[in-house]
């Protein structure tokens, strides 16, 4: 049993008595999550509302009926939220009831979950995300050691617990992720007219991890208009498939000031994604992959650690180039990746002059605990 981070803060966050929403992708762990918190409670009640039933018993309840249904109940799990129309309403009537029962819901997509939930229940949720596997939980079950040696499977196959647990399977696994799963909450939401466009988008956006992504360019290359590519950028990123990197610019005149990068939260699925399983030795993106992992997996460390930094890459027309920027409090820290540990880097004079003070690091194989641990 791996632990997730954020179990214990969930737990220690009962005694505020609101409801607690979990979101994240299919198939991250949620539900396993919720049966590790359960351990030890006697009074669950359970609603998966992929289930019609389920969602109707939701739907359109007065307080009345929401307190006769769940006042009995020490936890109460409402799982694939989403589903459920005005969800935000509901749970702002069983937060107000200030019942004993805590309640915690799921949802895998924040498509119409952002605005249902916290619109009508401002102030009434504590959300968490859950994401795949962090290296840092696989090491708090194994070791540090353990977790280095495996860099290079980590790499191809990506942190989603099916495939950890499971990983003369992964590759299956993966497969079924991308075509039956990724793409679920997406497809059935009301503005997407063009699956086989969000198919060849992501396959696109695969193939230019780690370089600056032009709307324009996608949209000519996918016979899609800018304002399309856009929006299923935006839905991708809301579904937990992708997310995006703005450019650092303040004041210096070469500076892009508009560009964006764009990341897969796994590994393995951005290679599901390109039906590329290919050892590190016969790759010729080993350098994408490594960045990739560990920029995704510093999304995974902030959020679990409640460091609330912003992340941006930095550019300049004249090609110079920092992979990471992390802006914290005022503070400046720069990151290079390189999976080789012999390769020449240092932080760009011009970059150093216009926003002394900085941290400048280096990512390697060899000192990347220090980035990513917990």
């Amino acid at each position: 049993m791996i632990r997730r981070s954020i179990e214990p803060k969930i737990i220690a966050d009962f005694k505020r008595k609101k409801v607690i929403v979990i979101l994240g992708a299919r198939q991250v762990g949620k539900t396993t999550l919720l049966d590790s918190i359960a351990q030890g409670k006697q009074k669950i009640l359970t609603l998966n509302c992929d289930n019609f039933d389920d969602a109707q018993a939701l739907e359109e309840k007065t307080s009345t009926e929401l307190a006769n249904m769940l006042s009995a109940y020490e936890l109460v799990f409402i799982d694939e939220a989403q589903r459920v129309k005005n969800i935000g309403l509901t749970l702002k009537i069983i937060a107000d009831l200030r019942l004993n029962a805590q309640v915690i819901v799921t949802g895998s997509s924040s498509l119409d979950m952002a605005n249902e939930i916290n619109e009508p229940a401002t102030g009434r949720l504590l959300e968490y995300n859950l994401y795949p596997f962090s290296l840092s939980e696989l090491a708090d079950t194994t070791s540090e050691r353990d977790e280095r040696r495996l860099l290079e499977t980590r790499m191809i196959y990506g942190l989603y617990p099916e495939v950890v647990n499971e990983p003369s399977d992964a590759k299956r696994t993966l497969m079924t992720l991308t075509n039956s799963y990724l793409y679920k909450d997406l497809f059935t939401y009301k503005g997407i007219k063009k699956p086989d466009l969000v198919q060849r988008l992501v396959r696109a956006l695969a193939l230019q991890v780690g370089s600056e992504v032009s709307y324009n360019e996608l949209a000519n290359l996918l016979g899609a208009d800018r304002g399309t590519i856009e929006t299923y950028i935006d839905l991708l990123e809301k579904c937990f498939v992708i997310f995006r990197l703005d450019s650092f610019s303040r004041n210096l005149r070469n500076e892009i000031k508009k560009g964006k990068k764009i990341y897969f939260y796994d590994n393995g699925i951005r290679n599901a994604v390109l039906a590329n399983f290919a050892p590190l030795t016969l790759r010729s993106d080993v350098g994408i992959l490594w960045e990739n992992l560990m920029v995704s997996e510093r999304i995974k460390r902030n959020s679990y650690a409640s460091q609330y930094a912003n992340l941006y890459f930095w550019r300049t027309h004249e090609q110079q180039e920092i992979d990471l920027i992390e802006e914290e409090d005022g503070m400046l820290r720069a990151f290079e990746f390189k999976w080789n540990p012999r390769a020449k880097s240092k932080l760009p004079r011009s970059f150093a002059d216009n926003y002394s003070p900085v941290q400048y690091e280096v990512v390697t194989p060899e000192n990347f605990w220090d980035f990513i641990r917990l």
